[in-house]
């Protein structure tokens, strides 16, 4: 299988996305749910205000994204993203500067501000909706802030460790930090930067790392800005089945 494709594909067994989980487009009347789902996942401190999501639901209506339980309407995971310049890693240290630069004019460059979820299903929809909006606008790679919730305790068994060393460790191929090894599950492998201070996280030592995937298929940006949107998703749909 081709791995810029992996994170679209469910495992073997595992019902497709788009049976559990139906995405969309967020917008004001999913702000209780958002929130419900903000302080499951995040403290006091980390979860955004329901006025920070109202403006990040106006500033990209076609970045904030929401997955729902296709049988409950329950949301599962949600989705923000932002267009970014394709070098905003380099002045970007912390989470808040990645959400506060401003908007290039063009930009093959997404930055996710957020990725929360209660179900991996709604997190695989949220990805396979936003593929051939993707394609279609010729954005070519998708940069997230992870945090790094396995360093602390490992700063305390290694004191002389450093943030590198553990970042970059392996286990059967695999990062031994729990939430590099699920980003790298789903095609967020490339580590671009280590970032210090990046966001408040106890167990990150307020760490955090700028990882990024390759978009599918988007190194044929040209064919994809030739043809419709509505041929783009007939393209991309069966693709996700056949994987």
């Amino acid at each position: 299988m081709n791995h810029a494709l992996h994170f679209l594909s469910p495992a073997k067994a595992r019902p497709r996305a788009d049976e559990r989980a139906r995405a969309r487009r967020l917008t004001h009347r999913d702000l209780p749910a958002l929130l419900d789902l903000e302080h499951e996942k995040w403290n006091d401190v980390q979860a955004a205000s329901q006025e920070q999501l109202r403006e990040r639901i106006d500033t990209h209506p076609d970045l904030a994204i929401g997955a729902f339980c296709a049988q409950s309407g329950r949301l599962l995971a949600s989705l923000f993203l932002r267009p970014v310049a394709d070098d905003f890693h380099r002045s970007a240290h912390t989470w808040e500067d990645c959400t506060l630069l401003p908007a290039p004019r063009t930009t093959s460059t997404l930055f996710g501000i957020s990725l929360t979820s209660r179900d991996q299903a709604g997190v695989l929809a949220l990805f396979e909706f936003i593929w051939p909006y993707a394609l279609k606008r010729g954005w070519r790679h998708i940069y997230l802030g992870s945090p790094l919730p396995g360093l602390r305790d490992w700063m305390d068994a290694h004191p002389k460790g450093r943030v590198e060393n553990y970042v970059y460790a392996q286990r059967r191929g695999l990062p031994i930090d729990p939430q590099l090894r699920y980003y790298g599950s789903r095609g967020f492998a490339k580590i671009v930067s280590i970032k210090r201070n990046y966001f408040p996280h106890e167990r990150s030592l307020d760490y955090g790392v700028l990882l990024r995937r390759t978009v599918p298929l988007s190194v044929f940006g040209p064919l994809w800005a030739a043809v419709s949107l509505a041929t783009v998703k007939r393209v991309t749909r069966p693709l996700i089945a056949l994987l």
